[in-house]
C-alpha cells in the first residue's frame, strides 16, 4: 500500500528552544527516594506520563507493556515489606566500606510517594511469531525498558520525581500484584512531586560510584578500536 503524504511529518529538528528542552529533560533526571511532596498527582497529568510511556518503541510494534497504578495503602505496605526482606538480604553482599555506605542509602520511597507504578512485560504479547524477535526473545523486555524511560522523561518535564526500585524478589512481586506467569515485572517506580532534585547522581554524590568518560566507551568499527581523534 503507497503510504500518502498526509500520514507524514516533518523530520526536520526541533527548534533550539524545543531542542533544548529534551536535552534538559535527559540531564537533569534524577532517580528520586527521599524528596517527595505530599501532593496528589492529577489524573490528567499521570496520563500523559502514561500516554507518553505508551508511545514508546516497541520491536514488531508488539507494545509489551502493562502499567498498574498502586495507590492503596495496604497494598504499598506489603511492598515494602517486600522491598525490606530484599534489602536485607542485599546488605549481606556488600562488605567493608560499601556495606556501611549502602546500609546508610535510601533507597525507595513506596510509602512516600503518592502513586507507584509496576511496570510490566507480557511475553506472549504478538502471539507466538513476532516481527524483530525471531531470533532474540528478549526484545519485549527491551521495548518495555523503553516506555520506563519515556515515563521518566515525561515526568521530568512535568516537574515529577520518579524511583526506580530494584531491590525485590519477582516472586513477590507477583504474588502480592496477582501478575499472570506469563508477565514479568520489569520495573517498580515510586511518583511524587519533589521541590528540588540532585545537581548530580546521589550515588555519586555519596561516593558509591563515579560517572564514567564516555570517550573510552566509543569503538569504531571493532571491539577495542579506539575512535579516530
Amino acid at each position: 500500500m503507497q503510504q500518502s503524504s498526509n500520514d507524514l511529518v516533518d523530520a526536520g529538528p526541533f527548534p533550539d528552544n524545543e531542542r533544548a528542552a529534551v536535552y534538559r529533560a535527559i540531564f537533569t533526571r534524577r532517580d528520586v527516594r527521599s524528596q517527595f511532596l505530599p501532593r496528589a498527582i492529577p489524573s490528567e497529568v499521570l496520563n500523559r506520563l502514561l500516554l507518553a510511556a505508551h508511545h514508546a518503541p516497541s520491536v514488531g510494534f508488539m507494545q509489551p507493556w502493562n502499567f498498574v497504578l498502586i495507590t492503596a495503602p495496604e497494598v504499598k505496605d506489603r511492598i515494602k515489606a517486600a522491598f525490606t526482606k530484599a534489602n536485607d538480604e542485599a546488605t549481606s553482599l556488600f562488605k567493608n566500606e560499601q556495606h556501611s555506605l549502602y546500609s546508610a542509602l535510601k533507597l525507595e520511597g513506596i510509602s512516600e510517594a503518592p502513586v507507584n507504578i509496576c511496570v510490566t512485560c507480557d511475553r506472549e504479547r504478538g502471539g507466538p511469531v513476532v516481527l524483530g524477535r525471531t531470533h532474540n526473545r528478549d526484545t519485549d523486555i527491551y521495548s518495555t525498558v523503553c516506555a520506563v524511560q519515556n515515563l521518566s522523561l515525561a515526568a521530568r518535564a512535568e516537574g515529577i520525581g520518579v524511583g526506580w526500585v530494584s531491590i525485590f524478589n519477582d516472586n513477590d512481586l507477583r504474588t502480592i500484584l496477582g501478575l499472570p506467569d506469563r508477565v514479568l515485572p520489569i520495573a517498580y517506580l515510586c511518583l511524587g512531586y519533589v521541590k528540588e532534585l540532585h545537581q548530580i547522581p546521589e550515588l555519586e554524590t555519596r561516593g558509591w560510584r563515579k560517572r564514567l568518560e564516555i570517550e573510552p566507551l566509543i569503538f569504531s568499527n571493532l571491539w577495542g578500536n579506539s575512535r579516530p581523534a
